[in-house]
């Protein structure tokens, strides 16, 4: 007689049918995205329980658990230290990503920024990756040189696909299922230098709830979800902005207000020479200034949970650290 395959299991307590499935616990989780990441899975069972999960919704548990795997088994060495680890995997279509500099500024005046992220799987948008030979920076291809780069400029960027490869090559199936799976969430769930304050951001409004209730789980005391542009954990300066936290590991929502009163003009083209234009001062852009004033406003709220919030006075302090950066730098 033939004999099941271990991971069918899996699939099985996904997809018995609306009485008889269930979530995974993050133990099963666990197990399940081992069994992955070793390569013990056959693409069908692959496809099959990542569009199983897509279509329930992946639970806090099972984030968590798939999160405890990756970590088990891509464990960076011991001594690299980031203060903000920022997950970027959405892209920009509508908007530059204006929130890179942010991350450049807070880098310049002594808070480390690890980012991460993915690029290329979905069509027509602009990724971080893409963004950085702008300021001439390469992504880093190892950990040693994610170490080298946050002692030497306090920023650091590394590929999913460098990170933990196996879950780069899933993201890149979003283009053959047609569909993001569970893993493009996965991957903002992992903070793998434990940094202290976590900034990610997303598109659905069901997902930010998710996303914030999983970092608890995984012990992220400071922790920011943005409902941002275009998915990315950039506040819209125009609009207000749905935030999800967690300060001193208490989980909250709020809203963060809209700079302009008005909706601006959105540009007929985008051009990522303005990014480092609007960072030298050589270009005229209140979109772009907002929505990095904003959105570092939100960030130095992370940074401070043992502040009251006072949305004026990080709206103010974030002015003036914005005029401070080295406009000679980039």
């Amino acid at each position: 007689m033939a004999q099941e395959h271990p991971f069918a299991q899996y699939v099985r307590i996904l997809g018995k049918g609306k009485k008889g499935s269930r979530s995974l616990t993050r133990e099963e989780a666990n197990d399940a995205m081992g069994m992955i990441l070793d390569r013990q899975v056959r693409p069908e069972q692959l496809g099959a329980l990542l569009m199983l999960l897509r279509v329930k919704e992946e639970s806090p548990e099972e984030l968590a658990g798939f999160a405890d795997a990756v970590r088990a088994r891509y464990r960076p060495p011991q001594g690299i230290a980031a203060s903000v680890d920022w997950a970027t995997y959405a892209g920009k279509k509508r908007h530059l990503p204006w929130f890179m500099l942010v991350a450049l500024l807070l880098a310049e005046q002594g808070t480390p920024v690890f980012m991460h992220g993915a690029r290329g799987h979905t069509a027509g948008r602009l990724y971080s990756e893409d963004m950085l030979s702008l300021f001439g920076i390469e992504p880093c291809p190892d950990w040693q040189g994610v170490d080298h780069a946050l002692r030497t400029t306090g920023f650091a960027f590394m590929s999913i696909d460098r990170l933990c490869p196996p879950l780069g090559e899933i993201i890149q199936l979003r283009n053959i299922l047609g569909l993001r799976s569970p893993v493009h969430t996965l991957c903002r769930m992992l903070n793998p230098l434990d940094a202290e304050a976590t900034i990610d951001g997303v598109f659905h409004p069901p997902y930010a709830p998710m996303h914030q209730q999983t970092a608890l789980l995984l012990g992220i005391h400071q922790s920011v979800t943005v409902r941002g542009d275009g998915g990315e954990a950039e506040v819209k300066p125009d609009s207000d902005t749905e935030l999800h936290w967690i300060i001193d590991g208490e989980l909250d929502t709020g809203v963060w207000p809209r700079l302009y009163s008005q909706r601006l003009v959105k540009d007929e083209r985008l051009d990522p020479q303005d990014l480092l234009g609007l960072w030298r001062g050589e270009l005229d852009h209140p979109y772009g200034e907002g929505a990095v004033i904003s959105t570092l406003a939100m960030v130095l709220r992370l940074l401070e949970p043992e502040r009251p919030i006072d949305t004026e006075r990080l709206l103010e302090q974030a002015r003036e650290r914005w005029a401070r950066r080295d406009r000679r730098r980039f």
